[in-house]
């Protein structure tokens, strides 16, 4: 009870009601999705009411249009700059939908193979004691320990004196990341579903020797530019980023609970995650993404298909995985839709991501928090609810939490 009344009593409200929580948007919605956009506007103002984020930011798409990008509340608390559709927030695990999109690419060309160890391409890798495919690690089923789940440690986050550690010049660099190349595998490849950002910066590595140029230009290149996502990049804490958040974390970090407040979230170069969660994006520029893919505009359709077919335990148990993709199905307008996006808590990143595609909708959300463990995706498919039937007179919420 005391700690209870000490949370309670310390809290600082960020914002005081809903209707003064604060946006800023560039032009105003069609008279189509004026409805839409109003009952958006109003499931944003009330998340960020609800569990007292410091900013957040949403971009809603249809067929071949972004119809809605607004930010909302504070990009950065202690200067007071307003988020906007350009402020910049960390992609963090979402970062493997972008990543999947590459190892597709290059799938096409025959460069990378699934079934292949990843010692084929990543020869550092340590062999263990069993072997260990693109597939598994992509599926997250490989085995590889996962994150400690917490603010990055020292080692790979900040110095001892504080300030930014050197990034990885190159992708391999990062699986000295904890020493987990070092860490035997949890459990035998193909018997269990436990994510892991580790077997991402393997993915990113592989990626990075089929191609045969550094990961970060083969996705600015190969990626980013021909989708039009101008406003991705890699997040590298020494480099001057216009637009970038500041980034938070829950005040009562094991609380995990945003309601308390934020602090500050540790200054350190995450670019050692490459594709596993060292990107920074924009809504609008993950809604490119989205439509993209979903529009056949990067990758063939049968690639598509194959990176978001859920795959399957040696038991024969479906995970709900693809291969770095999450594929649910939520009820939208009365009828059962297919969704192939992903998420993230944030953890160390200091920033959460809902990235939601409906292909058979046409309908892609993306909503970014600049605080770990906020929910974005009760925001991002409430959103979505209202998108996917505009008409609809009476408003209903997923609680925040589910």
């Amino acid at each position: 009870m005391g700690l209870w009344a000490y949370k309670s009593v310390t809290t600082p409200i960020l914002h005081t009601d809903a209707e003064h929580v604060r946006s800023a948007t560039h032009s105003e919605p069609s008279r189509k999705w004026t409805d839409a956009v109003e009952r958006g506007r109003r499931i944003v103002r009330a998340g960020v009411i609800e569990q007292n984020l410091p900013g957040l930011s949403a971009a809603v798409g249809v067929d071949a249009d972004i119809v809605w990008a607004e930010g909302f509340g504070w990009a950065d608390l202690e200067h007071e700059v307003p988020a906007t559709p350009e402020t910049g927030f960390r992609v963090a695990d979402a970062s493997q939908a972008l990543t999947s999109a590459a190892v597709g690419l290059l799938l096409e060309k025959n460069a990378l193979r699934l079934d292949d160890e990843i010692q084929s391409n990543v020869p550092e890798f340590p062999k263990k004691e069993w072997p260990v495919t693109l597939r598994q690690l992509m599926a997250q089923v490989g085995g590889v320990t996962t994150d400690h789940g917490g603010e990055a440690p020292l080692s790979h986050a900040s110095s001892d004196d504080g300030n930014p550690a050197r990034p990885c010049e190159r992708t391999v660099d990062g699986l000295h990341l904890d020493d987990f190349a070092e860490r035997d595998l949890l459990f035998q490849p193909g018997t269990d579903y436990r994510p892991s950002s580790y077997g991402w910066v393997l993915v990113s590595a592989a990626v990075e020797a089929a191609a045969n140029e550094p990961f970060y230009a083969f996705m600015r290149t190969r990626v980013f530019k021909p989708l039009g996502m101008g406003d991705t990049t890699i997040d590298v804490a020494s480099e001057k980023i216009p637009e970038r958040a500041a980034f938070y974390w829950a005040k009562f970090g094991l609380a995990r609970d945003t309601r308390y407040g934020p602090k500050p979230a540790r200054v350190g170069d995450h670019s050692c995650y490459a594709g596993a969660a060292a990107f920074l994006s924009t809504p609008s520029d993950l809604v490119r993404f989205g439509l993209g893919i979903n529009r056949g505009r990067l990758l063939k359709p049968v690639t598509v298909d194959l990176l978001q077919t859920p795959q399957r335990l040696a038991s024969g148990k479906e995970t709900g995985y693809g291969l770095g993709w999450g594929i649910e199905t939520h009820p939208l307008a009365g009828q059962p839709a297919r969704m192939a996006g992903h998420g993230s808590k944030g953890d160390f990143i200091g920033g959460t991501t809902s990235l939601m595609t409906f292909p058979e909708r046409g309908l892609v959300v993306a909503v970014m928090a600049n605080i770990a463990f906020a929910d974005t995706k009760a925001i991002a498919l409430n959103i979505t609810r209202a998108f996917a039937d505009p008409g609809k007179q009476k408003e209903t919420r997923l609680p925040i939490g589910n």
